[in-house]
């Protein structure tokens, strides 16, 4: 059994990253802005997390789109959603879960916190978000996950199984400037597979009711899945959905949500993701997908 090692290194100008790994893989959280994981892939190998251009900056009153993994909270809204993360954050290590917090949101009054857990064996992460409000009086919001993946690439999402003939089995929202036509969009009988396309300047977005509770994205021959919980009893932002998409040119988010509730001043809301890295090559049939993917979706 390997062991989990935690060091502090200097990674894309900033120079106060810590560095997670079990041998095998690796993950890299920022501590001079966040909280944010901006690098995860195999030791040794590409990054399957987007940077952007904003990398290794800290500072500034906007928020900025750094790329990687962070957590925001629902439903989308400026000025509460655009918070920025550009300043120090703290952080504890006991060993085995990295603790990233930042510091309590001057425009909200919410506290963000992120932790992480590398299996020291398996090619496995859990990922705790958690959002706790810091008002003297409730506010009502969802944890949000948005990682955000380095293309080109393609993210597949689970068609919901067969129901009752006359009723729906799933809700599925869209915005103003989705396009269903387009050309990076496949609906199929058993998957709905988003493309990044580097050419493709125009945003694309759904959000989904997944109650199978997974998604992956697939480049270069890895697959990153991540699996998460899903309550058929709660009440989840945009029409219901706990799963969404965006892409942009040669970037694509694989998104997630927990339920959307008021929070009492001192309470917390979580959310839990569980990711597991692969190499493998999925096919682009709905039958080759079925056959590379889902025995790598862990029951």
């Amino acid at each position: 059994m390997s062991n989990v090692s935690m060091e502090k290194i200097s990674y894309g100008g900033w120079p106060n990253c810590l560095r997670l790994s079990n041998g095998t893989i690796e993950l890299i959280a920022t501590t001079d802005v966040g909280p944010r994981l901006i690098r995860f892939g195999f030791v040794g190998g590409k990054n399957l997390f987007k940077e952007f251009p904003d990398v290794g900056t800290t500072g500034g009153e906007s928020w900025k789109n750094y790329g990687g993994h962070r957590l925001w909270h629902a439903p989308e809204v400026r000025p509460r959603t655009y918070a920025p993360d550009n300043s120090t954050i703290g952080h504890e290590w006991d060993g085995t879960t990295l603790k990233l917090v930042q510091p309590v949101e001057w425009i909200t009054g919410i506290q963000k916190e992120i932790e992480v857990k590398l299996d020291p064996s398996a090619n496995q992460v859990t990922v705790l978000h958690r959002l706790v409000n810091k008002n003297l009086w409730p506010v009502e919001f969802a944890p949000w996950a948005l990682t955000v993946m380095q293309g080109p690439g393609r993210a597949i999402f689970p068609q919901e199984p067969a129901g009752k003939e006359l009723l729906p089995v799933r809700a599925m929202a869209a915005w103003g400037y989705t396009n269903m036509a387009d050309k990076r969009w496949t609906w199929g009988e058993k998957f709905i597979v988003l493309k990044s396309d580097p050419a493709a300047q125009t945003p694309q977005k759904i959000g989904l009711g997944n109650s199978l509770g997974w998604v992956a994205y697939c480049a270069d021959g890895q697959v990153f899945i991540k699996q998460y919980p899903f309550d058929s009893k709660a009440r989840y932002p945009d029409f219901g959905c706990n799963t969404e998409t965006y892409t942009r040119g040669d970037m694509l988010e694989v998104e997630t949500l927990g339920a959307l509730a008021p929070i009492e001043p001192g309470g917390k809301a979580e959310h839990v993701e569980h990711w597991s890295l692969h190499k493998a090559d999925v096919g682009e049939s709905e039958s080759q997908i079925e056959a590379g993917l889902l025995p790598l979706i862990k029951a």
